[in-house]
């Protein structure tokens, strides 16, 4: 079960010690139920190939069933073929937050006319994800522009809005 909130921001945030960076292409072979193929290459370290499945999300917007499994570099290519249309590109900068949380950065197609910056926070919790504020964590105007559960804020729909289904 994956359970995250997520926010729309303007560039990197300060003062956070920076944990990994991961640069990320990605594409969808249908985005209802998500379908989606991912290539993460860590900064200094190994580049994974995902397959990913998502279900809908809960009414909330903020949990839904999520499924990854690697796959090999030869199948990830053979789905990239398959999809047929450029793949996202993202860069990803995680920071370590108190309790132990983790925010997740993502600029989303850098240098393009529809490039974007989103921010989410994974939870182990629902509690925990309804009960967490950004301002305790001096993050309250960096994260003032939460998205989570709206409509056409999700990764899927911005593949649909610049790649067609």
């Amino acid at each position: 079960m994956e359970i995250e909130r997520k926010w729309m921001v303007t560039g990197w945030p300060e003062g956070l010690p920076e944990v990994e960076v991961y640069r990320m292409d990605q594409g969808y072979l249908c985005v209802r139920p998500t379908v989606r193929i991912r290539r993460e290459a860590l900064q200094g370290g190994a580049t994974a190939h995902v397959l990913c499945f998502k279900g809908a999300p809960d009414p909330a917007g903020l949990a839904r069933e999520e499924i990854e499994t690697e796959i090999t570099p030869d199948l990830f290519a053979r789905l990239e073929r398959l999809i047929g249309k450029p793949l996202i590109v993202k860069e990803r900068r995680s920071y370590a937050l108190p309790g132990g949380l983790t925010l997740e950065v993502n600029d989303v197609d850098p240098g393009q006319p529809t490039h974007f910056m989103y921010a989410e926070v994974e939870y182990p919790t629902l509690a925990i994800a309804q009960s967490w504020d950004p301002a305790a964590t001096g993050l309250g105007q960096y994260l003032c522009d939460e998205c989570t559960g709206q409509p056409g804020a999700s990764m899927g729909e911005y593949w649909v809005q610049t790649r067609g289904e």
